[in-house]
């Protein structure tokens, strides 16, 4: 089996015809739009026929640049140096940038249509997109004039995504220095913190000290690319006239205040259970002073199932299919199709990532398999992901983007059919080690989740003032993990750079892409419990709401399986989930 991705059905390369006629297509409709733009819109005359024109003109642009970006996106993920990727990339948003204008001109036009409501009613193409027409109105008080909006656009290039890409260049090109069997290697960094979850202590302890020895060598300059991105977002938010980043990144998750604060409610409640089972885990594996955390995805028990990657891909075809038909066909494609990019290599991005590519109504997704069942749970979520763009590949391009929250939603849902599977099939002693690493897994999503939520919160409030140093954003990453993990933890061996491999810091556009998780595992074990109370009658519910999602602000499409966001009982309720399986943990873990 090929286990590197086929970007054919994007394009063949660079230099082949079709891209390089969709860039000369991309940069006429974005010259074509600007001048009708400037035109056409200084009346409200066939305002019908305008917004048809635009929403039109929006869907041709969108999917050819998507497809353009994505591709020159899914090339650097695999090699970070390719020089014409990266440069094909920077000439895109340049080009893009062009849109910025003439876009918010019609966005600022739309808004004087009293009689909206109206038009939309008129139209079935104008109707289709209500959605997307309503979410313009209603951000537009955020918006700047279309010369303001048009610099920042420009100067973002030079700004955030050169930082970020800095970042990227660093982190993917990082060799780590190891001693293996007394030779020194280097090795990639995502190679090396795959060693967190050998069954080899010494292995797990030398790969910890490894990778943040590491890290001085870019420590610096990670600090600088991290100051000035935040310092970018914080301006420009203040511009715009959010209150805060975090209120902006609210806005974007079509998420409310109020569900947050009833979610963090409830995980800070949550705490002590966790903090519980780090102390139990700690205890298993010999230690006085909590769990250090090198050793916190240390394997318990014998969870010795490992995967040849046709393994895994069986595994998980044959586990989807007890859920729906749909699911597991959509896996078995992906896989065949090589839809999936598997194994690590130099140059080659760490972690796992899915980019729906919804102008060919296909996924990529990139993994760094190594054959544990670790892997092939994150393999399952990944495709997860691509499941949800696949509900969304028959809608309007214009009416796939879902917000980061409810995008978990698909993912978590199917790593929990595979860890059920799993335990089912599982003797005692790895359903004990699967039980382990799910809790481990629901650790990250909840307690690291909001250690990180804590730490972009104070450095947002105090980049305001100044940029913030090596050693204070060291500090202040010790104190968020000191207060989320409280005595769970071993504070002499903590982890103070969190902050240079995580890569959601990075993003400009994407700040506070911490919630977001906790709310998709919480989420989706609310919708996993649906499932198990309805059986198959639920599965075409579940592909409805997921279909939904690209329409519908997080409180609605909530609603469609009876859950309230707005109520801490919900969350406090899919804890329990949780909290149940870390009492049993603890209870086998006694007996032993």
């Amino acid at each position: 089996m090929n286990t590197k991705w086929s970007l054919d059905e994007l394009y063949a390369s660079f230099k082949a015809d079709d891209f390089k006629g969709d860039m000369e297509k991309v940069g006429k409709l974005i010259e074509d739009f600007k001048e009708w733009a400037e035109r056409s819109l200084q009346s409200l005359e066939n305002k019908e026929e305008k917004i048809e024109y635009t929403i039109r003109a929006n869907v041709k642009l969108t999917e050819i640049f998507t497809k353009l970006i994505t591709y020159c996106f899914l090339v650097t993920s695999t090699d970070a140096r390719n020089e014409t990727a990266l440069s094909t990339a920077e000439k895109l948003q340049v080009m893009y940038n062009e849109l910025t204008e003439p876009t918010v001109r019609f966005e600022k036009w739309l808004t004087t249509i009293e009689d909206l409501d109206a038009v939309i009613g008129s139209s079935p193409l104008i109707e289709e997109h209500s959605y997307y027409l309503k979410k313009i109105v209603e951000n537009s008080k955020y918006l700047l004039g279309e010369e303001l909006e048009s610099l920042i656009a420009k100067m973002t290039n030079s700004g955030s995504r050169a930082w970020a890409k800095l970042q990227n260049m660093l982190l993917s090109t990082l060799l780590v220095e190891i001693e293996q069997e007394g030779e020194l290697e280097k090795l990639p960094l995502p190679v090396i913190r795959n060693m967190a979850y050998d069954a080899d202590a010494d292995i797990r302890k030398k790969a910890y000290d490894a990778e943040l020895k590491a890290y001085n060598k870019i420590e610096e300059s990670s600090a600088a690319c991290l100051n000035g991105i935040k310092g970018e977002a914080i301006t420009v938010a203040g511009l715009r006239g959010y209150t805060s980043p975090l209120d902006e990144a609210l806005l974007k998750s079509r998420m409310d205040r109020q569900a947050l604060d009833a979610m963090l409610e409830a995980m800070k409640e949550s705490l002590p259970d966790f903090h519980k089972y780090f102390g139990k885990k700690g205890q298993i594996l010999g230690h006085k002073k909590g769990l250090p955390f090198y050793d916190m995805f240390a394997p318990i028990g014998s969870e010795d199932m490992t995967f040849t990657y046709e393994e895994a891909k069986n595994y998980i075809v044959k586990s989807f299919r007890t859920f729906s038909d749909k699911l597991a066909d959509y896996t078995q494609n992906a896989f065949d199709k090589r839809w999936i990019d598997a194994y690590p290599r130099d140059g080659k991005q760490g972690g796992a990532f899915c980019s729906n590519i919804h102008p060919i109504g296909e996924s990529r997704i990139l993994a760094n398999f190594d054959g544990s069942f670790y892997n092939v749970s994150t393999l399952a979520h990944e495709l997860g992901h691509g499941y949800h763009g696949y509900c969304l590949k028959d809608e309007s391009i214009l009416n796939s983007s879902y917000p980061m929250p409810i995008a978990e939603t698909a993912s978590i849902f199917c790593e929990t059919i595979i860890k059920n599977a799993a335990i089912k099939d599982a003797t005692p002693e790895q359903a004990f080690g699967i039980l382990e690493r799910s809790i481990s897994d629901s650790a990250q999503v909840i307690v690291d989740i909001y250690s990180r939520f804590l730490f972009e919160s104070e450095l947002f409030e105090r980049r305001t003032d100044c940029a913030l140093s090596v050693n204070e954003l060291k500090d202040a990453m010790v104190r968020a993990q000191k207060k989320a993990y409280g005595d769970g933890l071993d504070h002499d061996y903590l982890h103070p750079y969190m902050w240079v491999n995580k890569t959601h810091y990075y993003q400009a556009d994407r700040n506070f892409y911490n919630f977001p998780y906790a709310f998709g595992l919480l989420f989706a074990n609310g919708v996993y419990a649906e499932y198990l109370r309805r059986g198959s009658e639920f599965v075409p519910e579940y592909d409805k709401l997921l279909n939904s999602t690209g329409i519908k602000d997080i409180a609605d499409v909530t609603k469609m399986v009876n859950i309230d966001v707005h109520s801490v009982e919900f969350w406090r309720n899919s804890l329990k989930l949780v909290k149940e399986d870390i009492d049993k943990f603890i209870s086998i873990a006694d007996q032993v």
